[in-house]
């Protein structure tokens, strides 16, 4: 079995950083690419950025410049560092993956239960 938790939300004043974390647990041989999501209340999903098996990243460009998408291949993890976060960065944060169980297993995609972040003015 194999589970996304996501970690790290929380309340923040404006200007201020938080950085997620979103750890893949059970049987995991690699996350193959793992990518971010954000909801808030009324509005349809978004994207907020994606790092590759091959470490490369991108973000959405209403964040680019203030979030970056690392990992940690040993700790099977992946991070969103946000700084400069503005009122409008609130919402839930979902982290969505394609893991491989073994160096043979075909890959499976997974969602965290997310976790919420709340920037205040």
């Amino acid at each position: 079995q194999v589970q996304l938790v996501e970690s790290g939300g929380g309340l923040v004043q404006a200007g201020g950083s938080l950085r997620l974390s979103c750890a893949a647990s059970g049987s995991v041989f690699s996350i193959d690419a793992g990518v971010w999501y954000r909801q808030a209340p009324g509005k349809e999903r978004e994207w907020v950025g994606i790092i590759t098996s091959a470490g490369i990243t991108d973000t959405a460009n209403s964040v680019r410049g203030r979030f970056t998408i690392s990992r940690d291949n040993a700790k099977n993890t992946v991070y969103l560092q946000m700084t400069s976060l503005k009122p409008e960065d609130t919402a839930m944060y979902y982290c969505n993956a394609d893991i491989r169980q073994s160096s043979s297993s075909f890959r499976r995609n997974y969602w965290g239960q997310g976790t919420q972040v709340t920037v205040s003015s």
